[in-house]
């Protein structure tokens, strides 16, 4: 088992590589991307050479971009996909077709391939990296605003250019065992009739079979058979030639509403996390350094022509769809890179005859170097991405001292600020959102630009002076390691942290907070409350059904805090009509 090639062998290796690279390159602030991209280098056949089989373990691997794709469907119900239309037919169509021409072009000028070989090699060079993009936008809180919806739709066109991409290349072909291939109306039809058949299938067996599991309270089968649904998914696709992760995004939105949405994604998550990396330590690995010395300047050249095309082009794509030209330029750079899909199509043009083996390599390592470029190129650009009055902003509240530091003036925050204030405590407001923060302003608030999950930005707030801070974010954005780090460096200050769900409140349940609210609890008991009013029960009645209801919650949160399981004590869920209580006589 220790001999090289083996499992335990090159998993040991690779761990052990990508653990310190990511490290590493993470306290530079660089990205854990291109951390394990170097480890794979490293460890590839053209450096130390002591970890093989790169092409085996990438087939593996990108199981990791299909887990990825899974996740991100779950958080798009089919209403929400239906509303981003005209982002992603439009913005992701124009950008597949005009990034391919232009490349295309830019090849065909200025080397020696041919037309049908520029084409082949052009248009994968249009699709850039969802497995580098998206984690990028998840890391910096972006994915779920309109800036990550748009770059996501232009992403998910892309997956499904997949198979017209396909088709290009095979009517081009001069290898005589394509002619007997399918035509380009036939994989389309079967794409159709693969994604209707996921819908189906996510609808009348999927859903009842989480049902069943559910039903039996069986919290590891909730791991087999969210990998079950998602290999499956990417299965059948892989079986008709489509693309593997559009299928697993079609499942994840077939039970993106349903009640096991945050209990699959919680299960998919560390597999999701460890084969991505292991995915970009392959393509590390595949690096062709032998063909970059010998063709140096046509490599770095070609990738550069690449980054700056697809980047004026999504530019002005991006503008043309009503984009400030700050955000614009932002997608441009995050979308310059070529992407994983570029391999795949690759060898589809080398197995059609339309380029060499050494053709191949080469334009590898060109999308290889693209993807190494683009954590520089975001943190090169940012002064200039970002607004100048935001900039003036991030200083923060310098010198002054408050009571009290709220983190996050959404719906929630406001309500909170504006209550201590009415009390006369001196507030100080901090978040990251700039339209709000405009907003506020001009109802007179004044709220200060930063980002409340930094230590060096609490410090800066005046956190040290605070005696109380109140993290009111939305989402799911504070782990509990942040929270340890937030009372070591102002142990002085009480911790008051919003949380989304009790799911939240469980893996909060040893942080030192001094209370951990459930943002929509009250408000849901406010409206029951006027129901049962309307209904005509007396005030009394009432209020021993709140107390009831509290009771059973925090009898049954106990246990789940206990035991760390958001599962346990299903049974103290109130499902059915109880009997009223009697009054005590």
């Amino acid at each position: 088992m220790n001999e090289p090639g083996s499992i335990l062998h090159d998993g040991f290796l690779l761990l052990g590589f990508a653990l310190v690279f990511v490290l590493v390159f993470r306290r530079l602030g660089l990205g854990a991307t291109l951390g394990y991209l170097l480890a794979g280098a490293v460890l590839g056949p053209h450096v130390l050479g002591i970890v093989g089989e790169a092409e085996q373990k990438l087939g593996f691997a990108e199981l990791g971009i299909t887990l990825l794709l899974f996740i991100v469907g779950l958080e798009l119900d089919p209403a929400k996909l239906w509303r981003m239309k005209k982002d992603i037919v439009g913005l992701g169509g124009l950008q597949v077709v005009l990034c391919g021409i232009a490349v295309s072009g830019v090849i065909y000028l200025f080397t020696d391939f041919s037309a049908p070989a520029a084409i082949a090699l052009g248009l994968p060079l249009a699709l850039s990296s969802t497995a580098q993009v998206l984690p990028m936008l998840q890391s910096a809180g972006r994915l779920r605003t309109r800036f990550g919806e748009r770059t996501f739709s232009i992403l998910l066109f892309q997956d499904l250019s997949i198979i017209p991409l396909i088709t290009i290349i095979t009517a081009l072909s001069r290898n005589p065992a394509d002619a007997g291939g399918p035509p380009g109306w036939l994989l389309g039809l079967e794409t159709i009739g693969a994604i209707v058949g996921l819908v189906l299938a996510g609808r009348f067996l999927i859903r009842p079979l989480f049902r069943l599991i559910g039903n039996l309270g069986e919290r590891e089968m909730f791991v087999v058979a969210a990998l079950f649904t998602v290999m499956a998914s990417a299965a059948v696709m892989e079986a008709l030639g489509l693309s593997t992760a559009l299928g697993a995004f079609i499942a994840g939105v077939m039970l993106a509403d349903s009640p096991y949405r945050h209990e699959l994604e919680a299960d998919v998550e560390p597999f999701r996390s460890i084969l991505l990396g292991l995915f970009f330590l392959a393509v590390g690995m595949m690096l062709d350094l032998g063909a970059i010395a010998r063709n140096p300047v046509f490599v770095l050249s070609m990738a550069a022509a690449l980054i700056a095309v697809k980047a004026a082009v999504i530019f002005g794509l991006a503008r043309l769809f009503g984009m400030g030209w700050r955000p614009a330029l932002a997608m441009g750079l995050l979308l310059s890179q070529g992407g994983e899909f570029g391999f795949v199509l690759f060898a589809q043009a080398q197995n059609a005859l339309l380029i060499a083996p050494e053709a191949s390599s080469i334009f590898s390592a060109v999308v290889t170097l693209s993807m190494a470029t683009t954590p520089f190129l975001m943190m090169a650009t940012r002064r200039f991405r970002e607004a100048p009055a935001v900039a003036e902003e991030r200083e923060g509240p310098n010198g002054e001292r408050a009571g009290a530091l709220i983190v996050g003036y959404g719906r929630f925050g406001q309500t909170v600020g504006q209550m201590m204030l009415a009390s006369g405590i001196d507030v100080t407001l901090i978040d990251t959102d700039v339209e709000m923060i405009d907003v506020a302003g001009q109802f007179g608030a004044k709220v200060y630009f930063g980002d409340g999950t930094r230590i060096d930005m609490l410090r800066q707030a005046g956190a040290a002076e605070a005696e109380v801070i109140l993290f009111c974010l939305d989402g799911d954005q504070l782990p509990p390691d942040l929270v340890e780090a937030v009372h070591e460096a102002f142990p002085q200050a009480a911790l008051y942290v919003r949380a989304f769900d009790r799911r939240v409140m469980v893996r909060l349940r040893d942080a030192p907070t001094a209370l951990v609210v459930r943002e929509v609890l009250e408000s849901a008991v406010v409206m029951a409350r006027a129901a049962l009013d309307a209904l005509g029960l007396s005030q009394e009645a009432i209020n021993r059904a709140e107390d009831r209801y509290r009771a059973n919650d925090r009898e049954r949160l106990d246990v789940q805090i206990a035991s760390g399981d958001v599962r346990a004590a299903r049974e103290k869920i109130i499902t059915d009509k109880l009997a009223p209580e009697r009054t005590p006589s």
